[in-house]
């Protein structure tokens, strides 16, 4: 069977492309994306699969493939959101949805997971166990599709849950992995300040706001550089300061935004205390009042290491040419809400490279002139399908 998939596969490889260009041409922003759901829907109708829609809190969907033989029952998931950026890109089929874009790679790993669960559900007869293929919905906006795909309970007779991502930090051919934490936790947060306004020549008499979320932008700082241990990870970013008032008058109220980073949960923890902590210690320091809004959106995404170890020997052992290369990517501190699947079963987020031929230093993900190598298209559908084939 593998061998039969994999020719399939590279029969298919310029459907592939054909359906990432599409899905590019015509992005959805997270719990929007109606007609990428309905096109996907549309790809299986009249195959005998169980395609269930509308999983969790969008437009998720779940297909499901029983094999003819027996054997386990895993995952596969690709999400298939855009973003609110406006394209930079020279190519001919760039976004025709002006501000929305597909900046991330999730047009290549739907156009990928597609195809390749065609070619699974023509050999469902050889096919050992059953593959629960998952379109997700929503993955860059909070709270994100996979949690509440989770909890819908559909997938809890899963053995593992498998997924890749694209980045362009490597050629095409370079496959990716990290076993253990892998993926940053993020937690979002707005605080607002709440003094008493007054006129500049009588701060006595007034109780500044700018002045005490100056104080905390300073000293929340310190929870990385005293209070976390020097050998965890934690970033804290303070992106939003709105103080802007007139220049002789005391501002009564100020609010600031930002995030959390953390690859532990147990660091996770701690910053939450601390952030709590000092924004007690600032309504007692200055006499004002804080409403602090603290959210953790995505928990750190943790590969289970033995099947991570799976993956990783049997890429390694792969004989297909275009999986060139199988190595040990760093920890990412960026946030994935596979992570949600990652915290419930057993499962291995790993990387595709995709670095544009030619491009020496390519953009990263999230930037209006991202782009993809789309041969990186076949590499990822070969990577899964031998995940696939070692049952």
């Amino acid at each position: 069977m593998k061998e039969q998939l994999m020719k399939m596969l590279e029969q298919r490889k310029d459907e592939m492309i054909q359906i990432r260009r599409h899905l590019h041409e015509y992005p959805e922003l997270s719990f929007e994306e109606e007609k990428t759901a309905q096109y996907i829907a549309d790809f299986y109708a009249g195959k005998d699969v169980d395609v269930q829609r509308n999983v969790g809190n969008g437009y998720g969907i779940i297909v499901t493939i029983k094999g003819g033989k027996p054997g386990k029952t895993i995952g596969l998931r690709a999400d298939f959101d855009a973003l609110p950026i406006h394209e930079e890109t020279d190519v001919p089929f760039k976004s025709k949805i002006d501000g929305v874009m597909h900046a991330c790679g999730h047009d290549a790993h739907t156009a990928y997971l597609l195809v390749l669960a065609d070619c699974l559900i023509q050999l469902k007869d050889e096919l050992p166990g059953t593959i629960k293929v998952i379109h997700q919905h929503a993955e860059e906006v909070p709270p994100g599709g996979a949690k509440s795909i989770v909890e819908s309970g559909l997938l809890d007779d899963v053995d593992a849950v498998y997924g890749v991502h694209f980045f362009p930090t490597n050629p095409a051919g370079d496959v990716g992995y990290h076993s253990g934490y892998s993926m940053a936790g993020r937690t979002y947060f707005k605080l607002k300040i709440q003094g008493v306004g007054g006129h500049g020549s009588s701060p006595h008499l007034a109780k500044d706001a700018i002045v005490a979320g100056a104080h905390f932008v300073t000293a929340i700082q310190t929870v990385v550089s005293r209070r976390l241990n020097p050998f965890d990870m934690g970033v804290i970013t303070i992106g939003s300061f709105d103080g802007k008032g007139q220049f002789n008058v005391i501002k009564d109220s100020v609010e600031l935004e930002g995030d959390v980073r953390y690859m532990t949960s147990e660091v996770q923890e701690l910053i939450d205390k601390e952030v709590h902590r000092i924004t007690k210690g600032i309504e007692a320091e200055f006499g004002v009042k804080c409403e602090l809004e603290y959210v953790p959106d995505y928990p750190p995404l943790y590969n289970d290491p033995e099947i991570t170890a799976e993956v990783v020997a049997v890429l390694q052992s792969s004989t297909e040419p275009e999986i060139k290369s199988v190595m040990e990517f760093p920890m990412f501190s960026g946030s994935e809400d596979f992570a949600y699947y990652a915290a419930k079963y057993p499962s291995c987020f790993f990387y595709i490279g995709s670095k544009p031929k030619g491009v020496e230093k390519a953009y990263f993900n999230h930037h209006p002139k991202w782009d993809v190598d789309e041969d990186a298209l076949l590499v990822a559908a070969k990577a899964v399908a031998e995940v696939v084939c070692k049952g």
